[in-house]
């Protein structure tokens, strides 16, 4: 099997203004995102509103519905919670935040070792080869993975399934598990400033925007998440903007980001590669619970809490764990920073990292 020849359009949806039925797929989306928040909301489950969404959506876009996210609508999500958490950071809580360094370098090196583990047992299960085996799940980018494993023999489309599945997994059972059987923390919200500051917001969010469109040229990682955050820990600890992003405004990241997640499913795409999807269920599942197990050990060595550093070391989905981190007052800053250094680590070393999982598969062989 070859990848596809464009993984743009494959993983990222966008629209044609000029087509009828795409204004129609995404009223569509969006309405049946907005009745799942809604009743997912009333039944008082966690994250409604991007929980909720994500469900909805994913139903009625596996059951075979066309559905549309709205062009740069995950963008834009990204950018108003990277600004929200951004702001949140102050002198003291970046100081705290920096000292557990150390912490971030050794969990981003357990997330290698446990990924790597999880392409030894995806690799028979699936029948691939190594390169898509190791691409498919790896903690990096879909895009950027997809595209080294094509490079280097390795399937595309079985990578860009197996990453959606983690992601979706990982945002639809993490949250819930942290939120129903966590304890919440005692880290404050950032107390709403309803004077003038707030106007502040929008001239910041379209520099984040300018700020993002510079990283991305960089081929950085994640940069919609990357430089607002950025740009709000400036901010925010400098005391220059001493203000939060409205409620209303993450509750519309959430119905963005949920519908998003949700309108990637396509029946067609996990049909024409079963076996691939049932073994990168099997692997994500995996790497879940291998992610609690060294949480349990994070928090016995360091002062996080055991839902802290589940977050933390979640397979993927920043944005997502950075949201129910906020939603239990679990310190979103120190979970951003785990996240940021895992990916920056992951993507800038995930060469040299498969090339050492060859020579251990070649050890492996011959033992």
């Amino acid at each position: 099997m070859t990848g596809p020849p464009d993984l743009e359009t494959r993983f990222e949806q966008r629209s044609n203004w000029k087509d009828p039925d795409w204004w129609r797929s995404a009223l569509l989306a969006y309405t049946i995102a907005l009745i799942g928040g809604g009743i997912a909301s009333q039944a008082g489950f966690p994250l409604p509103w991007m929980l909720g969404p994500f469900f909805a959506c994913g139903v009625a876009s596996g059951a075979g519905l066309t559905l549309s996210a709205l062009p740069f609508g995950r963008e834009t999500a990204q950018l108003i919670i990277g600004l929200g958490i951004g702001l949140r950071f102050t002198a003291a809580t970046l100081i705290s935040t920096l000292l557990l360094a150390p912490a971030m370098l050794v969990s981003t090196a357990y997330v290698i070792g446990y990924t790597m583990v999880a392409a030894f047992l995806f690799r028979p299960l699936a029948r691939v080869n190594h390169s898509t085996a190791f691409f498919a799940t790896a903690a990096g980018g879909v895009a950027d993975m997809a595209l080294i494993a094509r490079e280097r023999g390795g399937d595309a489309s079985a990578v860009g399934i197996v990453h959606a599945l983690r992601v979706s997994m990982t945002v639809a059972i993490v949250p819930i598990l942290v939120v129903s059987f966590g304890e919440s923390g005692n880290a404050p919200d950032r107390l709403s400033d309803t004077g003038p500051s707030v106007l502040w917001l929008l001239p910041a969010f379209c520099l984040a925007v300018l700020l993002a469109k510079l990283l991305k040229k960089t081929r950085m990682p994640n940069p919609w998440l990357v430089a607002p955050m950025l740009l709000g820990i400036v901010l925010g600890s400098t005391g220059l903007l001493l203000t939060a992003v409205p409620p209303v405004a993450i509750v519309g990241a959430q119905v963005l980001l949920g519908t998003w997640l949700g309108s990637q499913f396509r029946k067609e795409l996990l049909l024409t590669l079963p076996r691939v999807a049932l073994a990168g269920i099997a692997a994500s599942l995996f790497m879940i619970c291998a992610a609690f197990a060294g949480a349990v050990l994070l928090s016995a060595t360091t002062s996080l809490s055991l839902a802290t550093a589940f977050l933390a070391l979640a397979p993927a989905a920043v944005t997502e764990m950075v949201i129910t981190a906020k939603t239990m007052h679990l310190d979103p800053e120190v979970i951003t920073g785990f996240h940021v250094m895992r990916i920056f680590i992951v993507c800038s070393s995930s060469l040299l990292v498969f090339r050492l999982y060859r020579y251990i598969g070649r050890l492996l062989a011959h033992a």
